[in-house]
């Protein structure tokens, strides 16, 4: 067999929840399963597993860049 084909499939098969979502979204525990799953080391919007996990992380991103907390508060502007 070619060595090709051994390749590990270690970063394929990790699966674990997003943790930047579970940081920012108050409501992460609510989601489908599916929508918290990431595929591989990074915590970003492409690496999740469903469409709408995708949409709910660049959400989470554009809030909190714009100041918003995880409680959907916006920030004092002192």
């Amino acid at each position: 067999m070619e060595r090709l084909h051994l390749r590990p499939l270690t970063a394929i098969l990790t699966r674990r929840d997003c943790k930047f979502c579970r940081q920012s979204d108050p409501d992460f525990e609510k989601r489908n399963p599916m929508d918290k799953l990431v595929c591989g080391k990074q915590d970003t919007a492409t690496a999740h597993m469903s469409e709408n996990g995708y949409v709910k992380h660049r959400i989470l991103e554009i809030e909190v860049r714009l100041g918003v907390t995880e409680f959907g508060l916006l920030l004092s502007v002192a």
